[in-house]
């Protein structure tokens, strides 16, 4: 569960440890509705994703609530230049993938971050091999037009047309 959190949060994250500590609370409040469809830790996985998943939305929200007044004070502040190009593009990417559906997110997810092959996701989630073909495919569509219709994110993710 750690690692689909960080895997989630992004490995710096100041959020981390408190969104695991909620997927695990969650988890066992899950537990008796568990009825042993998928695997366990698959079960677990899922929980975990969709808990740091809400975190991540909620602290992006607050975040930019704090940019909003801070750019209300400071009329002409100049953005901060990021030292490390590739934390730039990861975080943008946790960005877009926070703009998706939660079905397409976490299947994305899981065969991206996790490594899972779709019969996996499949199990985890309880439906069929095609279903998550189908999440994967629109994930990667709902992806492509939002870098494509944006030539600055296309730009700073290093994708050329």
């Amino acid at each position: 569960m750690f690692r689909v959190v960080r895997g989630v949060m992004g490995p710096r994250s100041a959020d981390t440890d408190d969104a695991l500590q909620q997927a695990l609370i969650s988890l066992i409040h899950a537990l008796p509705a568990f009825r042993g469809e998928c695997e366990p830790a698959g079960y677990a996985c899922r929980i975990a994703f969709r808990v740091a998943l809400t975190v991540r939305k909620r602290g992006r929200r607050v975040q930019n609530e704090r940019e909003r007044m801070v750019a209300d004070r400071l009329h002409d502040a100049t953005p901060v230049a990021i030292p490390f190009e590739a934390a730039r593009r990861t975080s943008l990417l946790r960005g877009l993938l926070d703009e998706l559906p939660t079905e397409q997110a976490e299947a994305l997810a899981m065969r991206t971050i996790l490594g899972w092959s779709r019969e996996e996701i499949a199990r985890s989630s309880g439906v069929p091999v095609n279903t998550v073909r189908s999440r994967l495919r629109l994930a990667k569509e709902a992806l492509r037009r939002k870098i494509e219709g944006d030539p600055a994110l296309a730009e700073e993710l290093g994708i050329r047309p």
